[in-house]
């Protein structure tokens, strides 16, 4: 008796340690499913593309967590305006259509840019211009039905347009503009119960990263949009990437950059990478060369402007003479020929773009510009990886 007891204990412990297992296995992976932060993909809408008739409604919010409005301006009162009367408000009952579409959708109203950053160094250099700005923002954004601002100022310091205002002293002034925005933010929630993004635009060189305290200003926005494309282009010597994901050994040119650097560059400055947001161009830059070497890469040229992808692939993908090849190393395509050289992204090279966000924990990615994607090629490969 006492032996089929001590068995009939054993089966009854051994049944409640399977049972234990069987419920709380479960149970832990839907917890460390519900830790996993979902990438940010945000995406910039040019006011102007509504001229061209791709408005607001036609972008597939499906895909996207934010949309950042480019561009409100800055008026001679040192306050946000509209940058463009005549469409503005027609696209912002637009937005709002579309966060009723797809509640979770936040929407930003990005100020400045590179043609209107003009007065930035002015409204941050005193306490009161600080003030004075943040709460028009705060206006402006309640009046419109935006969830934020996004602060693109180019550039503190050094850089951008040639007639921009710019002081040795925007360095510090930069995070002290931030911190009077999210004051503002802050005391309004108290009001409204709703949280206020505050996020930042920044270029993608070490000359931005020495010109701003990015180990300092993270603290008073919710994450920063790092621009890294624009890293070569026709204000250069030589052809080269638009976007480089990791640097080219082949490249022997004075500026040898790429994505990979920049990202390096923002962490060891201090700035956390889940707050980093990795930009990706829908675009791409067309050189016309007067060498056939190296299949254009890399060499001198006599002109060169910006294209959308979607003429790219309308006019040139594998048509008319061009041919399209992909660099392993810098993980990025082009296309050689008529001695014309295309830099471009493809929905290989955002792909690859996209795991690299993932696999460095970085915080998600934002598409410059969404109007020149309209059939959403590009778009389609960055959410199929990030999601």
């Amino acid at each position: 008796m006492g032996r089929k007891n001590n068995i009939l204990h054993k089966i009854l412990f051994y049944f409640f340690i399977v049972t234990l297992f069987i419920f709380y296995l479960p149970n832990n992976i839907h917890l460390k499913a519900q830790t996993v932060t979902p990438k940010k993909i945000v995406g910039y809408y040019g006011a102007w593309a509504a001229y061209s008739s791709f408005t607001p409604d036609k972008i597939d919010v499906s895909k996207l967590t934010h949309i950042n409005y480019a561009f409100a301006n800055i008026n001679q009162y040192n306050q946000i305006s509209l940058g463009y009367p005549d469409i503005d408000l027609s696209n912002f009952s637009k937005l709002r259509a579309l966060k009723k579409k797809k509640p979770g959708l936040k929407t930003l109203i990005s100020v400045g840019g590179w043609t209107w950053s003009t007065r930035f160094s002015d409204i941050a250099s005193t306490s009161a211009s600080r003030a004075k700005f943040a709460d028009s923002l705060v206006f402006f954004i309640d009046k419109y039905g935006f969830d934020g601002v996004d602060i693109d100022w180019e550039y503190p310091v050094s850089g951008g347009l040639s007639t921009n205002h710019r002081r040795a002293e925007d360095k510090k002034n930069f995070t002290l503009l931030l911190k009077a925005i999210r004051t503002k933010f802050n005391s309004r929630s108290i009001t409204t119960k709703k949280h206020y993004l505050l996020t930042i635009a920044g270029g993608s060189g070490t000359w931005y990263v020495n010109n701003v305290e990015l180990g300092i200003l993270h603290q008073y926005i919710d994450y920063a949009n790092v621009m890294t494309y624009d890293i070569h282009g026709p204000w250069d010597k030589y052809t080269d990437y638009n976007a480089p994901l990791y640097r080219s050994p082949s490249n022997t040119n004075a500026y040898n950059w790429s994505v990979d650097d920049s990202i390096k560059a923002w962490t060891k400055a201090g700035f956390p990478k889940k707050k980093m947001i990795v930009g990706v161009p829908f675009y791409g830059y067309i050189y016309h060369t007067a060498t056939n070497k190296n299949y254009g890469r890399y060499q001198t040229f006599t002109s060169g402007q910006s294209i959308s992808y979607s003429v790219i692939a309308e006019k040139y993908l594998n048509k008319n003479g061009f041919i399209r090849r992909f660099d392993n190393t810098t993980k990025v395509p082009w296309l050689f020929g008529n001695t014309t050289f295309i830099s471009y992204d493809d929905p290989t090279s955002i792909a690859k773009k996209a795991s690299y966000i993932k696999n460095n924990s970085l915080g998600g990615a934002a598409i410059w510009e969404l109007s020149q994607d309209p059939k959403k090629v590009l778009l389609n490969s960055l959410y199929n990886q990030l999601k």
